[in-house]
């Protein structure tokens, strides 16, 4: 073979050699992407760092250790927690000669006292990252340890140590640990805690344990109205006093809400499984809200245990409808009893499993089944030891199962006279469904006709409808309305739902309770994703500001170990169940590349299921609810101008406001 055969072709393993390889050590990978640790870099995410701290002391507090917490802001924009319990280990750890044990835990990822359960059975903090992702995006950390009658402290900055641990001397009447820090500029610009956000944070966290005491301290500078220099927080009554104060002076549909805890059985090894506590109230003539937390803390999407008491309040409710002769409350749905209460709920649970690392949703399978065995009875009882209480509350779900009722029939007649009418200019492209039952019926808009074939076969039948579209559809931000009209995907979609675009879209017509985006979970997916988004916000913004619009979120990766299976939604989800569950396995990863890949069991589970899935409702923010302001928010992402867009990104991607939900 000639050599000249090689002369003209590019040469790129001049640049490409170990040296192009960078090992990120210690916490850098923290501070190189700290969204997959934290969520991001914005407001949420900042307070997301004291939560971790404050999540620690609660920790030592709910196993009995601790009594007393202290959460001190200062100017500066630095923070203080403290506790009174057993203080952070300073020997040298075992497995880090000339290491403390608080050092290896403030600078290694996945170090913690949480892993084997011997430290502490139920915990919030269960993947070693917490404390260590806050040293590493803070620009100074010190954290004083009292122990033994000793204190210690080290100091540490953007995770790197400053020097050894030190004795500062003695402390024989004070025990626990303190870790005060202020975050790193660098990471969050000049975003500062909000005192008002933080003062809620400490408040909840003492309604979640009865047997704590939270003491707030911040800076004269920093109080106000609604924040004082000083106050202490301790609930006896834990969420039914939290209940009581949120219900405030309203009129409830019963007069005494239902309030309860409940440990759960032990496990077949005699260990206990945790426990439950909750306070609901159904409001008469105002809005609810829904709070729901594992180990305190917060999963405001909800999950597992959420499911367990939404099973627990519809059965009970249709067995108390038998009980008293009112055969239609067999039709009751978990919406029909959840719509418009306020709902509190707090698990303990060993072990949970949470979505992300931000746990903003439990998916542990066992808490289902623990709080709806749990809550159930306690339902039972509430129901019929006052049977003018327990008939009540069944006619205020009652009406509104039939309001739901109606306006079902009413969206189905509209439906279907749609479909009689048109259906011959739809030939094999919408897979309707038959609209059959009490269920709120769903649109599922996928890329491809491998994708659709497998979302066809995974359905429900009776309640999904699937509309496949070919690749990327055109952009409607950049295009003519001669160009738009004459668009044979936008025209079968628009047909489909069936409720007009621009100024003659009405929501009420919409043929769908949900529309829902479903593409792959890669670049081209998003980008899908993007244009379908601009054409709701463009052609239908009444189908987004009625919350009609969602996102599917299937899963990127699939782990398997023995007989043990998860799915990853992204990378960061993978690294933590590998952290997690799959710990010291060997760990088969399968990496979906498309929707089409999933065969028609997978994409039901994780995708389309009701009770398993996840979606993202898209929404608008505020400033851009008017319509004039849609069309200034979509000609900002999606326009012909792309420094509009690139202004936009820089300044506001952060604030989007994307509520996940359990639908």
């Amino acid at each position: 073979m000639s050599d000249d055969l090689f002369e003209n072709t590019p040469t790129s393993s001049g640049d490409y050699d170990s040296s192009s390889i960078e090992v990120l050590e210690g916490l850098e990978p923290v501070r190189r992407r700290p969204g997959m640790y934290i969520g991001g870099t914005d407001d949420r995410a900042l307070h997301h760092l004291a939560a971790e701290v404050l999540d620690n002391s609660m920790d030592e507090a709910v196993a009995g250790h601790a009594n007393r917490i202290e959460v001190r802001l200062e100017e500066g924009n630095r923070l203080s927690v403290s506790d009174n319990g057993r203080g952070i280990p300073v020997d040298e750890h075992p497995k880090y000669p000339g290491k403390s044990t608080l050092e290896v835990i403030l600078s290694t990822l996945h170090s913690g006292g949480k892993f084997s359960g011997k430290a502490y059975a139920t915990s919030g903090g269960l993947h070693g990252v917490g404390v260590s992702v806050v040293n590493a995006l803070s620009s100074h950390t010190r954290v004083e340890v009292a122990r033994d009658k000793q204190l210690y402290a080290q100091e540490f900055s953007k995770g790197h140590t400053l020097g050894p641990i030190e004795i500062v001397g003695a402390a024989p009447n004070r025990r626990g640990t303190t870790v005060t820090f202020t975050p790193d500029t660098e990471i969050f610009a000049e975003r500062a805690f909000k005192p008002a956000r933080l003062f809620k944070l400490a408040r909840s966290k003492a309604y979640l344990f009865a047997g704590v005491e939270i003491r707030w301290k911040c800076a004269e500078s920093l109080a106000s109205e609604d924040v004082p220099t000083e106050a202490v927080f301790k609930f006896p009554g834990g969420l039914a006093d939290h209940l009581k104060e949120q219900i405030g002076a309203r009129e409830c549909v019963t007069a005494l809400p239902f309030t309860g805890s409940q440990d759960f059985p032990d496990d077949e090894a005699g260990t206990s499984q945790g426990r439950v506590e909750w306070a609901i109230a159904w409001p008469l003539y105002s809005d609810g809200s829904t709070s729901w937390y594992c180990n305190t803390v917060p999963t405001p999407d909800g999950g597992t245990h959420e499911q367990g008491v939404r099973a627990a309040l519809t059965k009970g409710l249709r067995a108390f409808g038998e009980l008293t002769g009112t055969k239609k409350a067999k039709d009751i749905t978990a919406d029909d009893v959840m719509t418009g209460c306020e709902v509190m709920l707090s698990v303990f649970i060993r072990d949970p499993q949470f979505q992300s690392q931000t746990k903003d949703r439990l998916t542990s399978p066992e808490a289902s089944r623990l709080v709806e065995n749990a809550v159930r009875d306690h339902f039972d009882h509430f129901l019929t030891d006052d049977m003018e209480r327990g008939k009540a509350l069944l006619g205020e779900v009652m009406e509104r199962m039939e309001e739901r009722l109606k306006r079902k029939q009413e969206r189905e007649i509209k439906r279907k006279t749609a479909t009689n009418a048109k259906k011959l200019r739809l030939p094999g492209k919408l897979t309707d469904c038959s609209g059959e039952g009490d269920r709120e019926t769903e649109l599922f808009i996928v890329e491809g006709d491998s994708a659709g074939g497998s979302a066809k076969q995974a359905r429900d039948r009776k309640t999904q409808a699937i509309l496949p579209i070919r690749g990327k559809i055109l952009n409607v931000a950049s295009a003519t309305a001669d160009k738009i009209r004459a668009n044979s995907e936008i025209a079968d979609l628009a047909l489909a739902l069936g409720c007009g675009t621009r100024k003659d879209c009405d929501a009420e017509n919409l043929r769908y309770d949900r529309v829902i985006i479903m593409t792959d979970a890669d670049v081209d997916g998003a980008h899908i994703a993007t244009l379908l988004m601009t054409f709701f916000f463009q052609e239908m913004p009444d189908v987004v500001r009625k919350g009609h619009l969602f996102l599917a979120k299937p899963p990127l990766y699939r782990l398997t170990a023995g007989k043990e299976s998860r799915y990853a939604s992204d990378d960061a989800h993978r690294a933590e169940l590998e952290a997690t569950v799959f710990k010291g396995k060997k760990v088969d990863v399968a990496r979906f590349k498309g929707l089409g890949e999933m065969n028609p069991a997978q994409l039901r589970e994780t995708t389309m299921n009701p009770d398993t899935r996840s979606l993202i409702r898209i929404t608008l923010p505020a400033e851009f609810q008017e319509r004039a302001g849609v069309k200034e928010l979509v000609d900002q992402l999606m326009g012909k101008n792309p420094e509009h867009r690139f202004n936009f990104i820089q300044n506001r991607a952060g604030e989007m406001d994307r509520d996940m939900i359990d639908a």
